[in-house]
């Protein structure tokens, strides 16, 4: 695998973690919430409108565009298991911004799909 191909699949990934963590920051804002009959209207209005899943959303359409172009680069055997590193971008994050807990089975978890996305970019 090139620089390119590996910097389109890192970019999306990037790009889809931010993603996620856009999404969280901005139900945090919101709070918890439930969809009725009742509420449903005004609780979509909150969600459009919320500055953090709006961006969010848009980084899930920048990091669709990044795929689509490493997909045309790479096989799908060897681009799709990079996502994985999405999981230890967030995990970290999640931690750092949100201060959700970074237990040693997670850390061991993480370790695990490390040594797994080195195989799969090793056989690229």
């Amino acid at each position: 695998m090139n620089l390119v191909s590996f910097s389109l699949i890192l970019t999306g990934v990037l790009l889809n973690a931010t993603a996620q963590l856009l999404l969280k920051a901005g139900t945090n804002r919101i709070g918890r919430f439930e969809f009725s009959g009742e509420n449903l209207v005004p609780i979509a209005k909150t969600v459009a409108f919320q500055p953090h899943i709006l961006m969010g959303l848009g980084c899930y359409g920048a990091s669709v565009i990044i795929w689509i172009m490493a997909l045309s680069r790479v096989p799908v055997s060897v681009a799709y298991p990079l996502l994985s590193i999405g999981y230890i971008v967030n995990a970290f994050a999640a931690w750092y911004l949100f201060g959700e807990s970074l237990t040693a089975q997670k850390l061991i978890g993480i370790a695990v799909i490390c040594i797994g996305v080195w195989l799969v970019a090793k056989s690229a």
